[in-house]
């Protein structure tokens, strides 16, 4: 087996792409102990990447084509001689091309004519399996054993722990405090549950069983956020915006729960262990949904879904998140609970 020294892995965003790239790092770091990996980034998931286990460094970019094009030259020194492209798109294999090294790969069926770039191309089987997996091959493609269960290693920092432990006190949440996390926002407008339901929830989480709820997400998600809150009786910790995206993995590992729709935070809770209550609607949890056992799932039967569009053509709008109730829910809160009960 080739023995690579300097590997670069090409995983730019977006957030829960990130996570889901987690296995195929820690698979190609435990095939080449000694090769120095470095991932190339956005420079907005930057602070995600700097905690994945294994990743000796992080290369950040710009968002801009003119931010990709300013790193060729650079990457070119670092005499990389092996990069694999997770993305699949035409900027992000012409980048790996461009670094000079001599093995490039990436997936057959990449998008953008991607695969032209390429030196070798993984075949996915089917377009039905889990991100997660699908990455894997690549993994394997490359010399990595297949690993009998996907690793998710973050380092979390002690600082991480005590900045959100202070940020939780000042809101009225000690430490040891059981509290459930919700995440109401969605980057697609097709992905976000009523936001009706969710004040619902979270006030019956509030009222019922004396459950804490706080929200969370990024600064840009604050009007979806005051949007839930405006409707509760009674309002709900908010941390929208208040923690930086690498104090995710501290801040979701500390929750007892995660509702939340399809999104960046559904993997970090799900990476870092903490049960999660889905809603998809336009998207596919075979797919993308959150990874491993102990999560739930809920979507509303309708023909079209999954249709995975950002605009909703459906006669109903909506549709296939507005047939989830607020009580189903409820209900599949209640059981992890119990589920979590038993298994302690």
């Amino acid at each position: 087996m080739e023995a690579y020294r300097h590997i670069l892995l090409i995983k730019p965003s977006s957030l829960g792409d990130i996570v889901h790239a987690m296995p195929t790092c820690a698979a190609i770091r435990r095939a080449y102990p000694k090769a120095q990996l470095t991932w190339l980034v956005k420079r907005e998931w930057a602070g995600i990447v700097e905690r994945i286990d294994g990743v000796d460094r992080v290369w950040q970019v710009e968002s801009t084509l003119t931010g990709w094009l300013s790193q060729v030259s650079l990457l070119r020194a670092e005499q990389f001689d092996l990069v694999v492209d997770l993305q699949g798109l035409f900027r992000s294999a012409a980048i790996g091309s461009l670094s000079g090294a001599p093995l490039r790969v990436g997936f057959a069926n990449g998008r953008e004519g991607s695969p032209w770039f390429y030196s070798r191309r993984v075949p996915v089987p089917q377009l039905e399996m889990h991100a997660v997996d699908r990455y894997l091959l690549v993994a394997e493609a490359v010399g990595a054993a297949k690993a009998s269960e996907p690793e998710f290693h973050f380092r979390i920092p002690k600082t991480d722990h005590d900045d959100v432990d202070r940020l939780l006190s000042r809101c009225g949440v000690a430490p040891g405090m059981g509290w459930v996390a919700m995440n109401v926002s969605a980057r697609w407008q097709t992905k976000r549950w009523p936001a009706e339901s969710f004040a619902e929830v979270a006030d019956r989480l509030q009222q019922e069983e004396s459950r804490t709820v706080v929200m969370v997400g990024g600064p840009d998600e604050r009007a979806d956020v005051a949007a839930v809150i405006a409707m509760m009786k009674i309002p709900a910790v908010d941390l929208t915006g208040a923690t930086t995206v690498g104090l995710l993995p501290a801040l979701l590992s500390k929750a007892s729960m995660l509702i939340t729709n399809d999104s960046g935070p559904m993997h970090i809770a799900a990476a870092v262990g903490t049960p999660v209550v889905a809603l998809f609607g336009p998207t596919s949890a075979v797919r993308t949904g959150p990874y491993g056992v102990g999560h739930t799932v809920l979507s509303g039967k309708v023909p079209c879904s999954p249709c995975f569009s950002r605009a909703c053509h459906n006669t109903v709008p909506l549709e296939c998140l507005r047939l989830v109730s607020p009580q189903q829910v409820l209900a599949a809160v209640r059981a992890q609970q119990s589920q979590k009960a038993v298994s302690r």
